[in-house]
């Protein structure tokens, strides 16, 4: 296990759930915005060095939570999508692997498909639609239960349910 990989991962992590967290849910701030884009941008060039020279950091090389906190990191790369589409491929083969979480990788899986303006397979990306918040498109509706229980996810009658807790509020 590579501990200092690890711990680089868990405090670039916390500094993206930090200013995230600091952001009231109404509002952003031309300088909160900023503070996002200034913190995405190094995460996502950091992140990128580390899988050009090393691959994927999935469980094996430096644990779960910081596997998931390479994630988090990929998730948060849209303004680098080419390289949001490398972390995409390199996690893809690791979880092939058995060395990471499917459900992580179906949640880059959607956003660098919506992203790339491509529907999304397993409902976990929401923003702003005609009808007004809610889930962007879905590839195969009909099958997105069973694609979503493939990987670990609940059904999406509860992760809805689930989002619009969060967006209300809600504990």
């Amino acid at each position: 296990m590579d501990r200092r990989l690890q711990a680089d991962l868990l405090r670039r992590a916390a500094r993206d759930q930090k200013v995230r967290a600091s952001t009231p849910r109404t509002t952003l701030s031309p300088l909160t915005a900023m503070r996002f884009v200034w913190v995405d941008c190094r995460n996502t060039a950091w992140l990128d060095r580390v899988v050009r020279r090393r691959g994927w950091p999935g469980t094996a090389l430096v644990g779960r939570d910081a596997a998931h906190a390479a994630w988090l990191l990929a998730q948060h790369a849209d303004r680098r999508r080419q390289a949001q589409r490398r972390f995409l491929r390199a996690m893809r083969e690791a979880v092939e692997r058995g060395d990471d979480d499917p459900k992580d990788l179906a949640y880059l899986e959607d956003r660098v498909r919506v992203n790339a303006g491509r529907p999304q397979r397993y409902g976990t990306q929401y923003g702003m639609t005609a009808s007004g918040f809610g889930p962007q498109p879905i590839e195969d509706p009909d099958g997105l239960d069973d694609r979503r229980a493939q990987v670990g996810l609940p059904p999406m009658a509860e992760y809805e349910a689930e989002m619009r807790r969060r967006i209300d509020g809600e504990p």
